[in-house]
């Protein structure tokens, strides 16, 4: 062993250098576990179900946030079209969801024919149901796997994936950075729910795919135990997430993203494969998406092709924003917060203000102040809510950088002393 190997300074645990994750995995535990008791499936009903079910939803809307504050607060992608991820992997899972309940509805109303029906023309009822509302029987190719749900949960992650890979592939290569490629990926989410507006896409049009609070084979499970089931997989897909996010930008392989968003041009004059590092971020995201948007629709029960208008990402990039991006806890926070209080404001439950010569009705107003909200801290808190964390984090670890260190010097390589 030599002098330069005693003096190197052993790596620490990824947890210890971290001390916020367990901070945070703490915190989700207990909320979950005081939501669990405070429910009406398993508690002393203080929380209603839907209550539940906001909660749950409000998880997975905190998971895109934080795959959104990795694309754009880490890499500096603004993207504008992540929610189209988040909407095919609650599409994907949504197949399976309505073909399986539609099956045990068209065999229980088949049970009493005369002839015990054929398995195609279990099939052809199946269709009838499902796509008459748009006048058609016929199953369309994209619901091929329908009734597996094996291959629909693989679907989840895939075509989401495939999706982002082709388009990041064509987008990177060709070097489209800055407002363009916001623009280009606002462009792909318009295009896809226009697409599926259409009553031949194969998604029911505007109709969307309904029911899927309704788990296949549960019917005698009521739905507040339901949704204790999903508040619990969101806090694990949530927690899973947030872990395995720190752990990526924790190393030098968050250096060099952080790098690519501070100075690009530089961090490809060193060597790094720019584009590679940037298809790799905004495909492992599009696939966190979809698995939070797998997990947030059967609990909100319907799905359409308005959840992937593009003003949905703009929200997702308001939330990171007021939340603080570069902060994978700002992230969540801003998703939590604003998905919180918009559920207050446009619910009813705001009382509305009586002006004399008009009545303020949060139901209206909610955007205006979500905007105010948005600027305000634009202007007098461009580290976000989440920077306020930062008053009681410890900073000794960053305290040791000297100050005018930059991500992108953090990713260039260090001269090796020399042997004599």
């Amino acid at each position: 062993m030599t002098a330069l190997d005693t003096a190197r300074p052993r790596r620490r645990s990824f947890l210890i250098d971290n001390p916020s994750v367990m901070i945070f995995i703490a915190a989700l535990g207990v909320f979950t576990v005081v939501a669990t008791v405070l429910s009406e499936g398993f508690g002393v009903g203080l929380l209603s179900t839907s209550l539940v079910k906001t909660l749950g939803k409000t998880l997975c809307l905190c998971m895109i946030a934080i795959a959104m504050d990795l694309v754009w607060g880490y890499c500096g992608i603004l993207s504008l079209g992540h929610f189209a991820f988040f909407g095919l992997g609650g599409y994907m899972i949504g197949m399976w969801l309505m073909y399986a309940r539609t099956e045990t509805i068209v065999i229980e109303s088949l049970a009493n024919a005369p002839l015990p029906p054929t398995e195609q023309e279990i099939i052809d009822a199946i269709g009838v149901q499902i796509f008459g509302v748009v006048g058609s029987s016929d199953f369309p190719w994209i619901w091929a796997f329908a009734d597996s749900l094996a291959i629909q949960l693989a679907l989840v992650v895939l075509v989401p994936g495939l999706l982002a890979l082709v388009f990041g592939w064509l987008a990177f290569r060709s070097r489209v950075t800055g407002v363009y490629l916001s623009i280009l990926t606002q462009a792909m989410t318009l295009a896809l729910s226009l697409y599926l507006f259409q009553n031949d896409s194969g998604l029911r049009g505007n109709n969307g795919l309904s029911g899927l609070q309704n788990l296949p084979g549960l019917d005698e499970t009521p739905q507040s135990i339901v949704s204790i089931w999903f508040l619990w997989a969101s806090a694990l897909a949530l927690a899973l997430t947030y872990l395995f996010a720190a752990w990526l930008v924790s190393g030098k392989f968050g250096s060099v993203v952080q790098a690519i968003r501070d100075d690009e041009a530089r961090v490809r004059f060193l060597g790094y494969p720019v584009e590679g590092f940037k298809l790799f971020v905004f495909t492992l995201t599009a696939v966190i998406a979809g698995i939070a948007g797998a997990l947030y629709y059967p609990q909100a029960g319907i799905i359409n092709p308005a959840e992937l208008a593009p003003i949905a990402s703009i929200y997702l990039a308001v939330w990171v924003a007021i939340g603080g991006r570069g902060r994978l806890y700002g992230a969540v926070i801003g998703a939590a917060v604003v998905s919180l209080l918009s559920t207050w404001f446009t619910g009813g439950r705001a009382p509305d203000i009586p002006l004399g010569f008009y009545t303020v009705q949060w139901v209206d107003w909610w955007q205006v102040l979500l905007g105010i909200g948005f600027v305000c801290v634009t202007l007098f808190a461009p580290k976000g809510l989440g920077g306020l964390v930062d008053l009681f984090v410890d900073t000794k670890r960053l305290a040791q950088r000297r100050p005018e260190t930059s991500a992108a010097e953090l990713a260039s390589p260090r001269p090796q002393p020399s042997e004599n």
